[in-house]
């Protein structure tokens, strides 16, 4: 008895798009694994080559190891930096010296402020909102060396006072750096309606005018306020009147405050 012999399926030619997977990301498919391999196989046979027709080369010999000598330089080396060229000199010197002067015609501040000049860690830490946790911060991690610091008053209410504290740079102590990003953060939050400015040449100093006037004690106080630092000094400057403060005003007393560092 005869067998029927079934016969053969047509051939069907392969999907020529690749399965969308899940998660709308699409399978790499048949094709670019064969790419995937020819470019394998093309990168080994190339190397065996190259190891065979490198291995008919003849030795290719060493360069000699002898050098030219070298003149050497003749003459006195550069003259050391001046005092006013030198940075270390100048930060490490009075550090009053680099306060702003006050200008022509300004009177004494409307308070007192340091001693001859100088403001020491308790007087600074008197300036925070905690002086207890102020204190405690600027000596056991703040490393707070120095601060100098000037006032005066312009008019009748025109009040200026400018800050420059020192830190000793050690590796786990903060910065001048530090201690200014601190001071953007507060300067800049409240409901105080405040505006603020970059002051120039200083890369990231800012400066900040307060336009919402505090009148806490039954007087009317617009303040304005800018920060700053250079190396191990952190510079802060303070204004207050009772009228409205220009941008101007504090960007042209940081600046050039900032020129003396």
């Amino acid at each position: 008895m005869d067998v029927p012999i079934p016969e053969k399926p047509p051939e069907t030619l392969p999907e020529t798009t690749p399965e969308a997977a899940p998660g709308g990301r699409r399978r790499a498919g048949r094709t670019v694994a064969l790419i995937a391999g020819a470019v394998v196989l093309g990168a080994v046979a190339g190397t065996c080559v190259g190891y065979l027709v490198q291995a008919d080369r003849a030795p290719t010999a060493l360069p000699s190891l002898s050098q030219a000598s070298v003149a050497q330089a003749k003459g006195d080396g550069p003259e050391p930096l001046s005092a006013a060229q030198d940075r270390k000199v100048k930060v490490d010197g009075d550090l009053r010296k680099l306060l702003l002067k006050k200008p022509g015609g300004a009177r004494k501040g409307l308070y007192t402020v340091g001693t001859d000049g100088w403001l020491g860690v308790t007087e600074y830490a008197e300036t925070f909102d905690k002086p207890a946790g102020a204190f405690r911060d600027l000596i056991a991690t703040d490393d707070f060396r120095r601060a100098a610091a000037t006032t005066w008053r312009e008019g009748s209410t025109y009040n200026v006072e400018i800050r420059l504290i020192q830190y000793r740079q050690e590796e786990t102590s903060t910065t001048a750096a530090d201690a200014a990003a601190d001071a953007y953060y507060w300067a800049d939050s409240g409901a105080r309606d405040t505006e603020s400015w970059p002051i120039p040449g200083t890369g990231d100093g800012m400066a900040y005018v307060h336009h919402k006037p505090d009148s806490a004690y039954g007087v009317t106080v617009y303040s304005a306020e800018a920060h700053a630092w250079r190396g191990d000094i952190a510079m802060e400057i303070w204004i207050s009147d009772t009228k409205p403060i220009s941008r101007t005003k504090v960007l042209d007393l940081a600046k050039r405050q900032m020129e003396r560092l």
